[in-house]
């Protein structure tokens, strides 16, 4: 089996992919815009060949990548990045050498773009907030009028809180409008509650072949924007009604053979429509793995290896490894360099010892989003969960 795979040095985790890949015998073949010499030797180990590119964006140089690895190694079989931002492109070149193992380029609409996406949740019968593409002024007040401030405006294309806002008043929305990006946008009632995603490897029948349940801050957009602390944690057991709509989802929208992670409201105020506190609503789908060290944070929790899971999907479209029966809560705290706290560096390692599982400073790139010091720790429960964050994240 010859398999592409798009950018395997970043995220830096993902060359642990590779890694069980070529431990099941398949060919791996890189393609990067990193240096060989600057790639983990772990990275080096599980490739085959790795061909550099200048610009991982630019369609022609990796086009030219997998047309060589193909007149060399013969017919490719999988082409993939595991990463949203090349998707679309991981989907184009699937249709230009004929793989069928993966999404098409034709395809790709349904779930790259928010406004898409509705149906399909439809289809399933899962509830979501009314969304509104934003076109005029009068159309989006039109659009108020009928679901009320606050609403989120966002790209329709796109993922994180990149050029997300919360819109509360008539103001707002004037700024909004005065300075609109020139990218298609949507506009969506706002939902009070956790996000919570439902992780999960899938077969070439859609079924799931590891499941996983991650909780996360309402607004990545604030943590980033007024500098707050993030914390997010992955649990022990999916619970069951998040169980059902992750699996009524994936098979609405036909996804095959992908480690996917769908995102849904665990709501914590009730909202006409959609439903009670503690009802799941669907947010959006990202058919790639959660985004940072969560797939380390499923592995912490489940005692398991979901990098050999995904690559016993690839090769053998089931899962071999057996259920560990050991679950637990694995949760991760950052911290600013800007803001004083309570307790020491020192303080926590101390105190946590043998919990803390991971441990280290993040690339400046990152820091905005995932803080410049984390701290992860497997947990026994939630309130375990919940003073492990406050001791982290206590400030003076």
């Amino acid at each position: 089996m010859n398999f592409v795979f798009i950018s395997p040095q970043f995220p830096k985790d993902y060359w642990n992919f590779c890694d069980r890949l070529a431990k099941n015998g398949v060919t791996v073949l890189g393609i990067g815009d990193s240096p060989y010499d600057e790639l983990k030797d772990g990275l080096k180990n599980a490739l085959t060949e790795y061909y550099f590119v200048e610009d991982l964006g630019n369609y022609d140089q990796v086009f030219r990548a997998v047309a060589f690895f193909s007149f060399k190694y013969g017919k490719i079989d999988w082409i993939e990045s595991n990463n949203e931002f090349w998707l679309e492109q991981d989907a184009r070149l699937r249709t230009d050498f004929h793989v069928t193992t993966g999404e098409q380029y034709e395809d790709i609409g349904r779930i790259k773009h928010k406004s898409a996406m509705k149906k399909y949740y439809a289809q399933a019968g899962i509830p979501t907030a009314r969304l509104h593409r934003v076109t005029t002024i009068e159309a989006a007040r039109e659009f108020v009028g009928w679901v009320g401030y606050p609403v989120i405006v966002k790209p329709d294309i796109g993922v994180g809180a990149t050029d997300t806002y919360k819109l509360v008043c008539d103001d707002d929305l004037k700024k909004f409008f005065d300075h609109q990006p020139d990218v298609p946008y949507v506009m969506e009632e706002f939902v009070t509650g956790d996000i919570c995603s439902y992780d999960a490897i899938l077969d070439s029948h859609s079924n799931p072949l590891m499941e996983s349940m991650t909780v996360w801050p309402p607004s990545v957009m604030d943590i980033v924007l007024q500098h707050l602390d993030l914390s997010y944690y992955t649990v022990d057991k999916v619970p069951g009604a998040l169980r059902q709509m992750g699996r009524a989802t994936v098979k609405s929208f036909g996804v095959k053979s992908r480690f996917v992670h769908l995102e849904f409201f665990r709501l914590t105020k009730a909202k006409p429509g959609l439903g009670e506190v503690g009802d799941f609503v669907g947010l959006e789908v990202n058919m790639r793995p959660a985004g940072g060290y969560t797939p380390d944070m499923m592995n912490f929790a489940h005692n398991t290896d979901v990098y050999q899971i995904w690559a016993d999907m690839v090769t053998k479209d089931r899962r071999v490894l057996p259920d560990s029966g050991h679950h637990c809560f694995c949760a991760y705290a950052s911290r600013r360099d800007e803001h004083a706290y309570v307790h020491t560096h020192e303080d926590i390692l101390a105190k946590y010892g043998e919990k803390i599982v991971m441990c280290e400073r993040m690339p400046d790139m990152m820091a905005p989003q995932m803080g410049n010091q984390m701290y992860t720790a497997k947990l026994s429960s939630q309130k375990a969960v919940d003073a492990f964050i406050e001791y982290v994240q206590a400030r003076r």
